[in-house]
């Protein structure tokens, strides 16, 4: 198996796979082994980066950071269900300008160093913001917003940062590239599931402001990571360069965007995600506050994550092994509908009617976000998998990043819609009378998206490409390769990306 970054000089992260045999094998055999060898071929300073990076900043941080800003917000803070909804998704504008960092990165050296300097910034960003958010004992809900936009700001360089890196070692040293995925996979899922174990511990016994006091050490240790990691200097570079090349890639972008089997899917994507409407926020101060909800202790709620993210992951696992090779839009169909059936659950723990069945909250509770991980995962996945064949050659890293910002900001309108229909039904910290017909309405509108399948491609996930004209002239050649496996976007991408629900 051949995993392939398929862009260096744009920074990106598309990771594609040929072959069907797993890698982590090789995890599993001999770990201590497997991690010598990938210092020694890589050098240390890179296998340190990734497990910083993917494992205790992103996966374990990500998900400590996700609880802890649930409660700040909750019970620091003291907004609405639907301010909370609507102003934690600005939080997450950074990652839509995602493009921005990447050419960043890779067009604009910093004392002759493409990547070390931006891993430093992001961790100075990162430690500062959440510093300034843990001491201050009043600090007003739009200066607690500005900081967790920084420090959201500061891990999205680390991220589009540290995939450039892995690019480089994925075209440098191809035979490794899967053992990269592999590593990447592992470090994010395992810090996932510590993370969300830990969170709910954590909140209860220093609070919300004591854990964003704790993430300041993930965001310390990407400053690190910039200190040692080994990068070659770039003495004598030109400046003068770096508006030619972003006025190149954004023309590159602007061309490939016009083409309407590029636009069409993107668009679908966009309202698949848009529609999803979340009321994350509703149902969590309902699981938390409501005498008449479960009100779940902290410790229970990061345990019923942790456990919820064991489901991302047999999706991923479900999709590899079975789901691969259908076509685009069958996948689609079944999956948005199963993803609408998979609401019906958060309405029967909403109406009680799980109690009536002689189900416990916390048994219901744990297989609704099992299965609604699943779900979500499984929607997201084909959904990725034609994001990397809508990216044309020279600007395969910039423009799956654009794509990937297109698809955050349909996240983003996601969760501004589900706070209006959160405050339209007067869904508040004391009242939740409404929130069934919330839920209800989500659950309906998941259904809208059918009514757009028109623009997804018919073609199965194998044969799909862009016309020639579009892809360059290296599409003939890149076809001749892929003859020899199948190309699928590798699992540590799909386990990795941001929750989706």
């Amino acid at each position: 198996m051949v995993v392939e970054e398929q862009n260096l000089e744009n920074g990106g992260s598309v990771r594609v796979v040929k072959g069907e045999e797993s890698h982590f094998r090789n995890v599993v055999c001999g770990p201590v082994r497997w991690l010598k060898m990938l210092s020694s071929e890589l050098h240390w300073s890179f296998v340190f980066g990734v497990v910083s990076l993917y494992g205790v900043n992103q996966g374990l941080g990500g998900s400590l950071g996700r609880v802890a800003t649930e409660y700040y917000m909750k019970d620091v803070q003291k907004v609405q269900p639907s301010e909370s909804q609507a102003l934690t998704a600005i939080t997450k504008i950074p990652w839509i300008i995602k493009p921005l960092w990447g050419i960043l990165t890779d067009v604009l050296p910093i004392f002759g160093f493409h990547r070390r300097p931006y891993f430093i910034l992001a961790g100075v960003l990162g430690v500062v913001s959440l510093f300034f958010i843990s001491l201050h004992s009043n600090l007003h809900l739009y200066l607690a917003l500005l900081w967790m936009t920084i420090s959201s700001a500061a891990m999205a360089i680390a991220d589009v940062t540290i995939d450039a890196c892995t690019a480089y070692n994925s075209i440098k040293h191809p035979s490794l590239a899967s053992d990269m995925q592999s590593l990447c996979s592992l470090s994010s899922s395992i810090g996932a599931l510590l993370g969300f174990f830990m969170s709910g511990i954590l909140v209860h016994f220093v609070g919300s402001k004591g854990v964003f006091g704790l993430l300041t050490f993930p965001f310390a240790l990407v400053s690190v990571v910039g200190i040692v990691f080994n990068e070659p200097h770039v003495p004598g570079f030109s400046y003068k360069q770096v508006h030619q090349k972003f006025t190149d890639a954004g023309k590159a972008m602007w061309r490939t965007m016009k083409c309407s089997d590029v636009w069409r899917p993107s668009l679908y994507m966009y309202i698949s995600l848009t529609f999803g409407l979340n009321i994350h926020e509703g149902l969590f101060y309902w699981f938390t506050d409501s005498k008449d909800g479960p009100l779940f202790a902290q410790e229970t709620v990061g345990f019923i994550l942790s456990i919820g993210s064991i489901g991302s992951i047999l999706a991923a696992m479900l999709y590899q092994l079975v789901l691969k090779d259908h076509p685009f839009r069958s996948l689609c169909l079944w999956t948005q509908l199963l993803f609408a059936l998979s609401g019906m659950l958060d309405l029967i723990l909403v109406l009680r009617l799980n109690l009536k069945f002689g189900l416990p909250d916390y048994l219901f509770i744990v297989v609704d976000e099992i299965v609604s991980q699943m779900i979500g995962r499984l929607k997201w996945m084909p959904l990725l998998v034609l994001t990397s064949k809508l990216c044309p050659h020279g600007i395969e890293g910039t423009f799956f990043a654009l794509l990937m910002s297109i698809d955050n900001a349909g996240l983003m309108t996601s969760s501004w819609l589900g706070g209006i229909l959160l405050h339209v039904l007067k869904v508040t910290r004391n009242e939740f009378g409404n929130l069934w017909l919330a839920v209800l309405v989500r659950n309906v509108m998941r259904l809208s998206p059918l009514c757009f399948l028109f623009l997804v491609p018919k073609g199965d996930q194998n044969t799909f490409k862009l016309p020639d004209e579009i892809m360059g002239e290296d599409s003939s050649e890149e076809e001749e390769d892929e003859k020899d496996g199948t190309r699928n976007l590798e699992l540590a991408s799909l386990v990795h990306s941001v929750d989706r629900r």
